[in-house]
């Protein structure tokens, strides 16, 4: 009979939570760690047994890194819900608002479908720990080729220089080259980006409806343990011409919703036979997990400002291969 500790749920909780939102892969730690360690932690900890708790626990984890991120964006989330709904009222699509909820919602139904169909076959057959070692190493790699491919970019490649917000708007992007970032991204002329704290949205809204697809589509590449869902995609949003900030961002706002849903189908897996007997430590693990996802979001924000998924790249690889290493040689 498999059990779970409060030592492993809290552990495995604060991974959780922090890999979640760095670009490292939490499932591929959530693979890797138990096996790792050995023992009771290797037989309790396994996502591809079907009589294990395990996945039940990681449902509860997965619930709290979703609310953690609404807690952080929910100001976000109030003018995104808002565009949605006057978008279906008014039947258009007009404001930075409404163009990034539709993006959002486009961007999710690729990974949705691919969820639902794919999932179980992916966890069952390659959620193992020689495979996401890996995979692990895999991730390290996308990440260096996001930042080659990043500096080889035009700097105006993607974001389109025409205007896609109503002229008026406070704090729109100008489409000029004084009112152009870094990176391919563009603010208001002479407007301080900390004073509107709309205007990040409002960039990511002069995205094409094609290509907030496509950056959401590589979030199915993270049903693999050991590949990020946030690393994938920062990747794809640089590949389109997004700066760091805003990739990251994007990245962000797109996993709110693949995450909490993700959480939410499985839930009933709590109240099953998995779930039996482990409420304390689905709920330590789940506190645990919350916190150091809004901990993580709180200082990735800040970091991606300035920095590169470099540092990512390289423990990615590494720790693929040591673990790789050690696996296979033990």
């Amino acid at each position: 009979m498999h059990h779970l500790t409060f030592a492993e749920a809290v552990v495995v909780g604060l991974f959780q939570g922090v890999t979640e939102l760095f670009p490292v892969s939490s499932l591929g730690h959530s693979v890797l760690i138990p096996a790792l360690i050995g023992g009771r932690w290797a037989r309790d900890l396994s996502v591809s047994a079907a009589d294990s708790p395990y996945l039940a626990f990681i449902v509860g984890l997965h619930v709290a890194t979703a609310v953690a991120l609404l807690a952080y964006f929910w100001r976000d989330w109030l003018r995104i819900t808002g565009g949605v709904l006057t978008s279906l009222r008014d039947r258009e699509i007009q404001t930075p608002d409404q163009r990034l909820a539709w993006m959002l919602i486009l961007a999710t139904i690729p990974v949705g479908i691919s969820g639902l169909a794919l999932e179980h076959l992916f966890r069952t057959v390659l959620g193992k720990p020689v495979p996401a070692a890996m995979f692990l190493t895999l991730n390290g790699l996308i990440l260096f080729g996001g930042e080659r491919l990043r500096r080889r970019s035009p700097a105006d490649a993607v974001v389109p220089a025409r205007a896609v917000v109503p002229a008026g708007t406070a704090g729109t992007a100008a489409a000029s080259p004084s009112g152009q970032r870094p990176g391919g991204t563009l603010t208001a002329a002479g407007a301080d980006p900390s004073a509107d704290a709309g205007l990040e949205d409002r960039r990511l809204a002069m995205l094409s409806f094609a290509a907030a697809t496509l950056i959401g589509s590589a979030q199915i590449l993270a049903l693999l343990a050991g590949i990020s869902r946030s690393g994938v995609t920062m990747v794809a949003g640089l590949v389109r011409g997004l700066s760091h900030e805003d990739a990251a961002r994007f990245s962000f706002l797109l996993a709110t919703p693949v995450i909490l849903a993700a959480g939410v189908l499985k839930i009933p897996d709590l109240a099953g036979p998995p779930g039996a007997g482990i409420g304390g430590q689905i709920l330590a693990g789940s506190l645990c997990s919350g916190a150091g996802a809004y901990l993580s979001v709180r200082f990735l924000v800040r970091y991606f400002q300035t920095r590169t998924l470099t540092p990512f790249a390289i423990y990615c690889t590494a720790a693929g291969l040591a673990s790789l290493a050690y696996l296979t040689l033990r």
